[in-house]
């Protein structure tokens, strides 16, 4: 009955993702955004450690969908939104930010740890940014969107190109307050991290079949294409130092289980298929753009058998369910589907790897965050 319900739940979830003729950069102005300007102190109580006295990077700028989104997406016209309980049940004060989660995200984890902020704050916040939290990073990130030009006007969410857009607007700003030697400084010594490209597999590709003409192979090809000119068009605007993502085992995450994984919910080979060869392709793309441009440190971070492992051996990092989400019945909900009137969340959120049924709880990106910084973004800084 459950599996039922969430179905047709899912079907109302894709007819709202029709695309609109919205501007997908509404003016932010959602009250609970205001979460993500909490203070640095209040964030350093809450996760337990200040960061450190030495920044380890300039900058921590970050583009991408809702892995990395900290509550863009709050003010632009969308239904892919996470501003609303339970979201953020473990945060400061409890409170929904638009994180995808029910706390922290990596991001936030990764700029503590390069002793910036204990917060990674949205670019479109509904608060005006700070001089320290505007020269110290922000994300661009967007939920729902991807490296697929379809993908953000399927799901009316901002895209990649807009995101960069963004960043030039985001660089002015930096100059008026802090002049432009800490421009460029940003650009030579920052970390720029990419991650995007699963809502492209899960959502674009195999949900919504609006790439049918492509088959597995060339699909991933396309995904190559568009990733590998966005990096480019990075480096053209001045980042040097570039963390590249690839996309994770996205057919083991449990609404594609649900979806695409058969009476047993077993992992979509399908969509692995499409992931595993997008990630070969963009380490041949990155090095290929190495060699183009010398001056600029590329590392492509490559999380798809940490998770993979994750997933298969929860109880080796803690956990003890990674086939259902906490939020709901576990299977589909997500987004406005896992929301504070029709979805109950888990007794223990800590036995659980994925908070909804698509997104990892805050336990799991920390573990994530840490594997990521000690193996990859030591490597740029």
């Amino acid at each position: 009955m459950h599996l039922i319900s969430c179905c047709s739940s899912l079907l109302l979830l894709l007819l709202l993702l029709a695309p609109t003729n919205c501007s997908a950069r509404a003016a932010a102005g959602v009250s609970s955004a205001a979460a993500n300007t909490t203070t640095r102190s209040a964030a350093a109580s809450s996760s337990g450690a200040a960061v450190s006295n030495k920044p380890q990077a300039a900058a921590l700028i970050v583009f991408g969908d809702s892995i990395v989104d900290p509550g863009n997406n709050n003010g632009i016209h969308t239904i892919i939104k996470a501003d609303f309980p339970p979201y953020g049940d473990d945060f400061i004060n409890h409170r929904p930010t638009g994180r995808f989660c029910n706390g922290r995200i990596p991001t936030d984890f990764i700029a503590s740890r390069l002793g910036l902020k204990d917060l990674l704050p949205p670019y479109l916040s509904s608060q005006p940014l700070d001089k320290h939290d505007l020269i110290t990073g922000v994300s661009f990130a967007s939920g729902g969107t991807g490296f697929d030009p379809l993908t953000p006007k399927l799901a009316s969410v901002i895209s990649l190109p807009d995101q960069l857009a963004m960043f030039h607007e985001y660089l002015a700003k930096v100059r008026a307050a802090a002049g432009d030697a800490k421009a460029a400084e940003i650009l030579s010594r920052g970390v720029f991290a990419i991650c995007a490209g699963s809502d492209d597999v899960a959502n674009t590709y195999f949900t919504m079949r609006a790439r049918s003409n492509y088959d597995h192979a060339s699909y991933a090809r396309l995904l190559v294409q568009h990733a590998s000119s966005f990096v480019e068009d990075l480096i053209h605007a001045g980042a040097r130092r570039v963390a590249f993502i690839g996309i994770p085992p996205i057919g083991c995450v449990p609404s594609q289980r649900t979806m695409s994984g058969g009476l047993e919910r077993g992992c979509s080979q399908g969509h692995n298929e499409v992931a595993v060869a997008y990630n070969a392709g963009m380490v041949r793309e990155l090095a290929a753009l190495r060699k183009k441009y010398p001056g600029t440190l590329l590392v492509f971070m490559d999380i798809y058998g940490f998770l993979y492992d994750m997933m298969m051996h929860p109880r080796s990092y803690g956990f003890t369910q990674a086939t259902k989400g906490c939020c709901g019945t576990g299977l589909l909900e997500v987004s406005v589907l896992c929301n504070g009137v029709t979805s109950a969340v888990c007794d223990d959120v800590g036995d659980y790897l994925f908070w909804d049924s698509y997104h990892p709880t805050e336990k799991a990106y920390k573990i994530l965050a840490d594997f990521v910084y000690d193996n990859y973004v030591k490597l740029i800084i």
